[in-house]
């Protein structure tokens, strides 16, 4: 039996922000990751986009750790020199019914502290991107795109020189929760026992599934999770935009909108695919639901002008047609079991939030060492 200090399951962009943050805290961290490799999951399947938090509810958490998250990323990637730009965003209405819902993301803006947003006309919106349709938009120009595997390997190369090592081809596939900490077992082609002290269940796609081995977990914090893939696009050909271009939003997502990468090349999507197992191919049948979405703000846009590209999927803790949920971060303070952090539905804005949630799960578990140093004193 291997005795470390904390592990963290899942080695995407949010369990290596977890890693990071608890390693330059001093803990003693191991990163167990089930894949050949970092970030091979949801973190490398995403828009890349730095996103501004427009939408979400006041005072949710999604809100509260995008808008730090955005500010902490901007300035990481500057101090790294990891490649990033501030590109901005019009968020557009096509047509006049979705004037008051683009008006009601303005409210919501604020209200989150979004600063900056401008409102344009039409004629606005299409001096700055003649090849663009609409109504009236909302200019964000602290929207921006990222190298997510160069900031990736920014995170594990900060945590590993604080002293955390990550394993790959590690899948957990046992927990048990003990007096003293967690016991856990560990698959792969060294298979292992390990005990810890700290636990961070920063799994994506398998967060919920994990939950659920722990004996002791109360039941009824365990959220019902759900897939839904995302499928993109690219075009062919070079983009008539310099912005990021969306949609009003869906119910289920932004809608299926225009990215670009640092090279410029645009993409389009993701869609919304409920799904029962995670499965990422793309099947090129969706286009034929991407092309009049899309038209609805670029209007020439080319017959046969998308190519299939790549699909990501959501860990969703709501399901179709239900209203979207927040994230949703466990610690000690709400289940009671002194070391564990549980992090459920870490979709979109992950990325932007990624510094953000990794300092609040160092103060999820600074609560249990409180808790643990007032028990001592008091026996």
């Amino acid at each position: 039996m291997e005795h470390v200090d904390c592990v963290v399951v899942g080695a995407g962009v949010i369990g290596l922000a977890c890693a990071r943050a608890l390693a330059l805290a001093g803990r003693d961290v191991l990163i167990l990751e089930a894949a050949d490799t970092f970030g091979s999951g949801i973190s490398s399947r995403s828009s890349e986009v730095i996103h501004a938090g427009l939408y979400y509810p006041t005072n949710s958490l999604r809100a509260r750790v995008c808008l730090a998250g955005r500010e902490a990323l901007y300035t990481y990637c500057a101090e790294r020199h990891i490649a990033h730009q501030r590109v901005g965003k019009l968020l557009v209405a096509t047509d006049e019914s979705q004037r008051p819902r683009l008006e009601a993301i303005a409210a919501q803006a604020q209200t989150n502290g979004i600063n900056g947003l401008q409102h344009l006309s039409a004629t606005e919106a299409m001096l700055l991107e003649p090849a663009l349709r609409c109504v009236s938009a909302l200019l964000s120009p602290d929207t921006g795109i990222i190298d997510s595997h160069g900031l990736m390997l920014a995170l594990l190369g900060d945590a590993e020189a604080a002293g955390a090592t990550l394993v790959t081809r590690a899948p957990v596939t046992r927990v048990e929760c003990q007096a003293d900490g967690f016991m856990l077992e560990v698959g792969g082609a060294e298979a292992m026992h390990l005990q810890a002290r700290s636990l961070i269940n920063a799994a994506g796609l398998g967060a919920v599934p994990l939950a659920r081995q722990l004996a002791g977990f109360p039941a009824d914090l365990l959220p019902t999770h759900h897939y839904a893939r995302g499928n993109y696009f690219a075009l062919q050909g070079r983009s008539p935009f310099s912005r990021l271009i969306y949609p009003i939003p869906e119910t289920a997502g932004l809608g299926v909108h225009l990215t670009l990468d640092l090279g410029g090349q645009a993409r389009f999507g993701p869609d919304v695919e409920w799904i029962a197992e995670p499965d990422y191919q793309v099947d090129p049948a969706r286009a034929a639901a991407f092309y009049p979405a899309i038209r609805r703000y670029w209007p020439d846009l080319p017959d046969g002008a998308l190519q299939p590209a790549y699909a990501g999927v959501r860990p969703k803790i709501h399901g179709p047609g239900e209203a979207a949920a927040d994230f949703m971060l466990l610690g000690p303070r709400e289940h009671g079991l002194a070391g564990l952090v549980q992090l459920f539905g870490i979709e979109s804005p992950g990325l932007t939030s990624c510094l953000a949630l990794g300092d609040a799960v160092g103060t999820a578990l600074a609560f249990t060492r409180h808790r643990r140093a007032h028990q001592a004193k008091q026996v």
